[in-house]
């Protein structure tokens, strides 16, 4: 038998439903003990008592009304059992999730979409086995034939020492065949979270598998881990059906034992029949629990395997939670979705511990203050991690427009990842003000900030609700103000629904430079103090670029504004340029100062020339 200590405490949030199962198949014990006893002593009576139908209907109608007792009894216990399971998966999804949340896009990036979708699914779902069957169904194992053996005990101690003998057969084979049930039904749900991540691979990748003509490779490799997954389910089946043959077939025999031992005692004058008849009725109720239990330990199995991997993420969360954010900031479209979930939102607020309000960013200036931090290089597995930052300092003040400039992997994504507070710094701090913004409450903390990306994300659903996602109460004229001032109306207009028709997955239905335009209205939505802008120009055509970039010089009016920039024409009128390299601030200045500075072998210069920016 498999008790996971994990899963026992998470029970413990539907105690009352776990009690209120055991607690009725209990009762259910007691009913068939009087079922028994009516009914051998109305066979007594009729048959060796010489007396007629009509004299035992009393005893008949309370058999019957046992019969609706122990069904209704019955039903009770399974309803209860399947609200246990659905409140302790409702709170551990929600929980779920919200790690996910507080772990932030940096660790999503290092997992596999259809592995994390599989777990949060099909992976909680498969504890509902665990809650509804085989948890209640391992307290009744023991509850119901202790019940009965109460009774027969006292009756007979013949009967109820061979009962209380044999029972333990099968619980020991139970665990004689655990840990091999429990290897293949780790290894089964391992298979079929390989499958689903490679297939929504292959499936995002189909244009790029289809243009180097290695669909039909893909679609084999996906194959063979089909025929492994069905391998290692079958293997599954196979122990599971060899268990329940070998598990009926030791409870028949046992039945049996108790019926010869009884039989040959009334056979011989030595029992009465109405005391044999009794407990030889009740013998295959005694092992029915554990003959149940044995079934259900297979489905059992299949939640104690996906649960591995669902505290394998759990204990990632970071301590205290305070990164957790329910719903983050409408700017952050990579990684919210556009309805909020609120079995998530409960379960995020109730881990969120108080933290400080976030001040006016309109009059705060932000720091960072030697900030190191390192990535892990594989997922949380083997612990190498990769040094992305080494000590940046530098100040963002109210109203300021500061620029971060460098070569691929210099850490700009890093500095806007730790704004946003997607991760935490590994070492020195971020001030806002006079306070760590660790300990500023994330939500408010994002409402602050309007973030376009270089890879806007755009959910399946209406362009205007994917506008919206910077600012949920915005009226519809808001709306179209937002686009027009994106200069995303004139496409939007063009659209078949307009502004209602659906974009797509990932906006697949429109050009990367609508998508990027969608994005900025977002941003002209949000009226945020502060704004991230990620090379927000990117592909646009020039007419239009030039268009966007008058819109934003409007919209970063008065405004704080960090902008990561790989065209460096997008930078020559701010007030500060930051040139990264290998995690560290090598140069700082104006777009001027910058290319008279021959220092750090002139790599602003460089930039500029390697990039085409103007001189």
């Amino acid at each position: 038998m498999k008790i996971d200590k994990r899963l026992l405490a998470e029970a413990r949030i539907a105690r009352l439903h776990l009690m209120l199962t055991v607690g009725l198949g209990f009762l259910v014990g007691l009913v068939i003990v009087l079922q028994a006893l009516f009914l051998s002593r109305a066979v007594s009576s009729v048959f060796l008592g010489g007396q007629e139908l009509a004299d035992v209907k009393g005893v008949l109608a309370m058999l019957a009304a046992l019969a609706l007792l122990r069904a209704a009894l019955r039903w009770g216990s399974d309803a209860s059992a399947q609200r246990l399971a659905r409140q302790v998966k409702a709170d551990l999804r929600g929980r779920l999730m919200a790690c996910i949340v507080s772990l932030g896009p940096a660790h999503a990036a290092l997992e596999r979409s259809g592995e994390l979708t599989t777990t949060v699914v099909e992976g909680v779902e498969a504890l509902d086995a665990y809650f509804s069957e085989y948890l209640p169904q391992l307290a009744l194992a023991v509850v119901m034939p202790l019940t009965i053996l109460v009774f027969v005990l006292p009756l007979d101690w013949i009967s109820g020492l061979v009962l209380l003998l044999t029972a333990p057969l099968i619980p020991l084979f139970m665990v004689l065949i655990g840990s091999a049930a429990d290897t293949l039904a780790k290894r089964q749900w391992v298979t079929l979270s390989r499958l689903a991540a490679r297939f929504l691979d292959a499936l995002q990748g189909l244009p790029t598998l289809k243009v180097f003509g290695r669909s039909r490779d893909e679609a084999a490799t996906i194959a063979r881990i089909s025929d492994e997954y069905r391998r290692t389910t079958m293997g599954v089946l196979r122990v599971a059906f060899l268990s329940s043959m070998a598990l009926e077939l030791l409870a028949t025999l046992s039945v049996a034992v108790v019926a010869v031992e009884i039989g040959l005692r009334v056979l011989y004058g030595r029992m009465a029949f109405a005391d044999a008849f009794f407990i030889l009725v009740l013998a295959p109720d005694f092992y029915a629990p554990l003959r149940l239990l044995g079934s259900r330990f297979h489905s059992g199995m299949a939640g104690v395997a996906a649960a591995d991997r669902i505290f394998e993420i759990l204990d990632q969360a970071p301590v205290g939670t305070s990164s957790v954010s329910p719903v983050a900031s409408p700017s952050a479209s990579a990684s919210v979705s556009p309805v909020a979930s609120s079995e998530v939102s409960s379960s995020v607020s109730s881990a969120l511990p108080q933290r400080l309000p976030a001040p006016d960013l309109r009059r705060t200036p932000i720091r960072f203050e030697g900030v190191h931090f390192s990535y892990e290089t594989n997922g949380s597995r083997d612990g190498r991690r990769r040094a992305a930052l080494a000590g940046v300092s530098f100040e963002l003040p109210p109203g300021g427009k500061v620029a971060l400039v460098g070569p691929s992997g210099a850490g700009k994504s890093t500095v806007v990842q730790l704004l946003l507070r997607f991760v935490a710094p590994t070492g020195g701090t971020v001030v806002v003000g006079d306070r760590s913004l660790l300990e500023l409450d994330v939500r408010g903390w994002r409402e602050q900030i309007a973030w376009v990306p270089q890879r806007p994300y755009l959910f399946n659903t209406s362009v205007a609700e994917n506008i919206r996602l910077g600012r949920a109460q915005a009226t519809t004229d808001d709306v179209r103000r937002a686009a027009r001032l994106a200069h995303a109306d004139e496409f939007i207009d063009a659209l078949p629904q307009g502004y209602d028709t659906v974009v797509g997955e990932r906006g697949s239905l429109l050009s990367a430079g609508q998508v990027q335009r969608l994005a900025l209205a977002r941003a002209f939505l949000r009226q945020a103090p502060l704004v991230v802008l990620d090379e927000a120009t990117a592909n646009l055509d020039p007419q239009t670029e030039d268009s966007v970039r008058q819109a934003m010089t409007r919209l970063l009016a008065g405004r704080t504004a960090l902008i990561v920039a790989h065209r460096l024409t997008t930078v020559t009128e701010v007030d500060r340029i930051l040139v990264l390299d290998e995690g560290r601030v090598v140069q700082q200045g104006t777009h001027s100062e910058l290319m008279r500075d021959e220092r750090a072998d002139g790599l602003y210069r460089h930039l500029v020339r390697a990039y085409g920016g103007v001189s």
